[in-house]
């Protein structure tokens, strides 16, 4: 059987289904304390793309307020991270509504993290490989350093991933992605509240700003 293409997207459906099951309790309690202790509005929507660069809207808990400076602005991530939003994101437990996403087919247990649109167009052709997969709540990149190594290696691991996709691989990531949640490692890039923006690899920059010198 293809484990990718049949037996891959079953386990996510029956994954999804069995964990939603089993977690709603947590789910509701987590719903609970971040609409009287955050904001009412306790879910962030999103669009990113998937598989194909298919666009869909992402769910994730809100770890942030929506405090601005005095232009209007939001502040930065590190002043608008509140205390439970930071204590939810340190044990991932802000990923949970994504089990939605799996259940409806737009996301995968495992697979690379599904990033901003705007993304789309930084990305070099290898890099942008991997969206030949679905995208996962969790990856080979997110076990390998997380928000805490450069955009370089993340996408190493991403298509790294995409070309040793596996039953084998992914109950690998399920195992370390459960170690890490435990030890709570590379939660966020140093010195930073989340992770830096991705603007493009230097060696895409290098090529861009050639083409524009020879123009």
């Amino acid at each position: 059987m293809n484990y990718p293409k049949i037996l891959k997207s079953a386990i996510d459906f029956l994954g999804s289904f069995l964990l939603l099951l089993i977690l709603w309790p947590v789910i509701f309690i987590l719903y609970l304390l971040l609409f009287f202790f955050q904001s009412r509005q306790v879910f962030f929507v999103h669009e990113r793309p998937g598989k194909d660069r298919k666009v869909f809207k992402l769910m994730k808990f809100k770890t942030m307020n929506d405090k601005k400076d005095a232009d209007g602005k939001l502040l930065p991530d590190s002043k608008r991270l509140t205390p439970i939003g930071k204590f939810i994101r340190s044990i991932s437990l802000d990923e949970l509504p994504q089990l939605l996403n799996v259940l409806k087919g737009e996301m995968s247990l495992i697979g690379p993290r599904p990033l901003l649109v705007r993304y789309l167009a930084f990305y070099s052709p290898e890099q942008a490989r991997r969206h030949e997969v679905k995208p996962g709540i969790t990856g080979w990149a997110q076990v390998n350093g997380r928000n805490a190594i450069s955009w370089e290696q993340k996408f190493h691991y991403d298509v790294w991933y995409v070309d040793h996709v596996s039953f084998l691989v992914d109950l690998k990531i399920l195992w370390l992605t459960f170690k890490k949640v435990i030890i709570r490692d590379g939660i966020s890039s140093k010195g930073q509240a989340t992770t830096l923006a991705f603007k493009g690899s230097e060696t895409v920059k290098k090529k861009r700003m050639n083409y524009t010198n020879n123009i």
